[in-house]
């Protein structure tokens, strides 16, 4: 049971540009008292916020947080029992390879009263704004989801690429560009040909976007030489070539090394 006088919304701020934020995440951010805020909101979402609202900046970089998650599970919590409506603002989706999840055991725990506003997802939006439909009826049919990167107290690896292989046309990969050759050598062992295409967007849906398309033989070598960072996110299937002919955002930033 919620029984805290004030409330916490998990919003999704979108991948990137501010115009994918929804009316109802909006809605939430223009009335919040507290604004918790990840590393890849855009600045320009917090324009709508109030004056008088407390921005904290809790985002994580690899290798560096400025705040734990259980700081930030605590400041939620402290807030929402001070009366406060508070927005936890995160990019994407707040339950999309986040840890939205985490946050809501912790609230419910807490028995602080909260609601999940959904944001749109990099993991198809990014592609689109590159010209890459991640389904489409004549050359994929199926597509499945992984993070690149587990986290490290889980333990065993749940994550099988070699079987995602065998059982779809599209994978799409989140967070995966620090290990973009152990993925592209389990993806050609699972049985990809090694010419298979992968698209690569960089900084999706902003006026800084890049999109390489390249082949997974060569996906590490084009990825170091032309400096593709973080944020990213990986298509790997025949719709990567897409891209080509599709593109209708920043595309004098198609770099193609086939």
């Amino acid at each position: 049971m919620c029984r805290s006088p004030g409330k916490v919304y998990l919003v999704g701020a979108g991948p990137g540009d501010p115009g994918l934020l929804t009316l109802k995440g909006l809605e939430a951010i223009s009335r919040a008292d507290v604004i918790l805020v990840d590393r890849l909101v855009p600045k320009e979402i917090l324009m709508y916020s109030r004056p008088e609202a407390e921005i904290i900046y809790v985002g994580k970089e690899p290798g560096h947080h400025s705040y734990s998650q259980d700081e930030i599970n605590r400041i939620m919590v402290e807030k929402a029992i001070e009366g406060k409506t508070v927005v936890r603002l995160k990019g994407g989706d707040p339950i999309v390879f986040g840890r939205g999840g985490e946050e809501m055991e912790a609230l419910r725990e807490a028995g602080v009263c909260y609601e999940v506003i959904p944001g749109v997802s990099s993991i198809y939006a990014v592609p689109a704004y590159a010209g890459i439909p991640i389904t489409h009826r004549r050359i994929s049919s199926s597509v499945a989801v992984t993070t690149g990167r587990e986290a490290e107290d889980k333990g065993e690896r749940r994550v099988d690429l070699k079987a995602m292989v065998r059982a779809v046309d599209t994978i799409v990969i989140l967070m995966g560009i620090s290990r973009v050759g152990e993925i592209s050598r389990e993806l050609i062992e699972g049985g990809l040909p090694p010419k298979t295409p992968i698209a690569i967007i960089e900084n999706g849906t902003t006026e800084n976007q890049r999109v390489l398309i390249t082949s997974l033989d060569k996906i590490q070598e084009e990825i170091e030489k032309h400096g593709i960072k973080n944020p990213a996110v990986i298509v790997v299937g025949e719709v990567a070539l897409l891209a080509r002919k599709l593109c209708w955002y920043r595309c004098d930033k198609i770099l193609e090394e086939l």
